[in-house]
Order: C-alpha cells, then sequence, then structure tokens
C-alpha cells in the first residue's frame, strides 16, 4: 500500500514538474547572421509593415542592408505622417561599462537619426536618447540576447 502510494506522488510530481518546465520554456524564432539579430520576436510596429527597431553588430554603429531598409520604411511612413515626431532611442549589450554602453546607444541613435534625415525627416522632428545597457529587451546572457539589446528603437513621441 505505501510503495503503490509513493510510486503514485513520485509520478505526479514527475508531471507536475514536466508542464513546469513546457511552460517556462521560451520559443524564440531570433537567429543570428554574424553577429546582428535577424528574427521577428522582439520587434513591434510604428505602422503596419513598419518595424520599429534596428540592429546592429558588436560595438557598432553602422547600420546593415536589413537596417538601412528598416529605416527606409519608417522615412516613408514619417512623411506621410507628418504630424509624427519619434524618439529613437539606442541600446547596448550588457558587456562593457554603464559608459562606454551609455556612448555607444547614443552613437546608435544618431546614426538612425543621420538616415532618416538623408530620407528628407527633419531633424526637428527626432530626437535621441541613450539607454545604453540598462534596458535589454532580453536578459539572456549569450550571443543572440546580446545581439536582440544591440538595436536603436524609434518611439512615436505624439
Amino acid at each position: 500500500m505505501n510503495l503503490s502510494k509513493t510510486i503514485k506522488n513520485g509520478f505526479l510530481i514527475l508531471i507536475a514538474s514536466l508542464v513546469l518546465t513546457a511552460c517556462a520554456t521560451k520559443k524564440t524564432t531570433g537567429q543570428l547572421q554574424g553577429d546582428v539579430y535577424t528574427g521577428s520576436d522582439t520587434i513591434e510596429f510604428l505602422a503596419s509593415g513598419v518595424p520599429d527597431r534596428v540592429f546592429f553588430a558588436t560595438n557598432e554603429t553602422v547600420l546593415t542592408t536589413a537596417s538601412r531598409e528598416t529605416l527606409r520604411k519608417q522615412a516613408s511612413w514619417l512623411r506621410k505622417n507628418s504630424d509624427i515626431n519619434v524618439v529613437l532611442e539606442g541600446h547596448a549589450d550588457e558587456r562593457g561599462t554603464r559608459e562606454y554602453n551609455l556612448a555607444l546607444g547614443e552613437r546608435r541613435a544618431n546614426s538612425a537619426k543621420d538616415y532618416l534625415m538623408t530620407y528628407g525627416i527633419s531633424s526637428n522632428r527626432i530626437s535621441t536618447l541613450s539607454y545604453g545597457k540598462e534596458r535589454p529587451v532580453d536578459s539572456g546572457s549569450n550571443p543572440l540576447s546580446w545581439s536582440k539589446n544591440r538595436r536603436s528603437v524609434t518611439v512615436k513621441t505624439n
């Protein structure tokens, strides 16, 4: 009787553990191309078909081909919505000092701003803000997580 009860309790604990483990598993569609994030699981949208963020390589402020395409979509949308202003938020991954990452985030936001300006968006409509490593979108400590955090996010202000 006791052995049967022990086996039953052990089985229930095993099932509960499996259910909890399955619930805790976070699936991601993100992937790396080099060290730049290319997935879509962390991207939100300014408008239909207009992604709100671009990603950068480690310690870089140079826009990738995908980033330039996203910013062209943003510029097109901003030209059609001339009453909307935006803030470009620059972010970095967790590696490096706070000061370094704040400066890097600022350079990333300015890189995106400069690109939008080349497509006719007035600098009066764009402000920049750096969060450095203070607002990670993925708290993991691995290359995929870091690549998601190296970004510039375009946020509507009105």
